[in-house]
């Protein structure tokens, strides 16, 4: 059996449960669901989670301030990540903004909607391509500097962006779309990340509806008495020790089911197997 570690410690030094989860899909609006929403988190952490992943562009804030809710004061051990970098204009629609003054200014918001002193792991959710890359990275590193950030993440971004991002800061995750059915765009990416150790977080860690309709998929879940969900987990888990999956529901089952893949172990074979999917079955 493959057996992949339990655990990472994101910058060299905050040890988080690989197998984390993701906010986004959270409701955060009718009084019945915001209660449904705050016992599943609380549930995330009754089964052991430790990883949190929320960013400002979920719901423009309202899911930072639901987690802290939920979960503040946090327990020890707990990080909860958010994310910054996207806006919402005056008309209410959403674009990019990396300018150092916005980036500040949704930093110290984040705090205060998360109630905390320190965000120990902040990513920017997109590069802004009408701000010059060396600004953005600098903004987090001052900020890191003042002691509001612990450490610095980015989303979405090439090998190229990474390296000109490390030679200005340390980068302590990358968050890129990647799961077992559709890897091929960020594998260097995954590779540079394993390279230096850096955290990497994939943001579409399954392939809805996909992993259930793959007939390679379904054939390993059945050897296993598993679902199809939580093989897919359970490949990323076993594919690189720095990947930290953070797959989101709003549902107790879904939740469960997902937390367990972490205990499920792919043979030698079925690993095989499912490296060999490219996302064209």
């Amino acid at each position: 059996m493959t057996t992949p570690t339990t655990t990472f410690r994101i910058g060299g030094d905050l040890e988080v449960r690989r197998l984390g989860f993701g906010a986004m899909r959270l409701p955060t609006e009718a009084a019945d669901a915001r209660a449904r929403s705050i016992t599943l988190a609380r549930r995330a952490v009754e089964l052991g989670v430790t990883l949190i992943d929320t960013a400002y562009m979920y719901g423009w804030g309202a899911n930072e301030e639901l987690l802290a809710e939920a979960l503040h004061p946090y327990p020890s051990g707990l990080l909860v990540t958010t994310k910054v970098g996207p806006a919402l204009s005056p008309a209410g629609e959403w674009g990019l903004d990396g300018r150092p003054a916005a980036l500040r200014a949704q930093v110290d918001n984040a705090l205060r909607r998360l109630r905390v002193d320190r965000i120990e792991l902040l990513q920017l959710h997109r590069l802004d391509p009408d701000t010059p890359l060396a600004d953005q990275i600098g903004a987090l590193r001052d900020l890191r500097a003042e002691g509001k950030v612990g450490r610095i993440g980015l989303s979405e971004v090439t090998v190229a962006e990474l390296d000109e991002a490390r030679a200005i800061v340390d980068i302590a995750s990358v968050q890129n779309r990647y799961n077992l059915l559709d890897r091929r765009e960020h594998e260097p990416v995954l590779k540079a990340c394993e390279a230096a150790g850096i955290a990497f977080l994939p943001w579409r860690p399954l392939a809805p509806g996909a992993a259930d309709a793959n007939p390679d998929i379904t054939a390993v879940a059945a050897e296993l008495d598993a679902t199809p969900t939580q093989v897919a987990l359970a490949w990323l888990l076993a594919h690189s020790p720095v990947i930290l999956p953070i797959p989101g529901t709003a549902t107790l089952a879904h939740l469960e089911e997902n937390v367990a893949a972490a205990d499920l172990a792919l043979t030698p074979d079925q690993l095989a197997r499912l490296d060999r999917l490219d996302g064209t079955h």
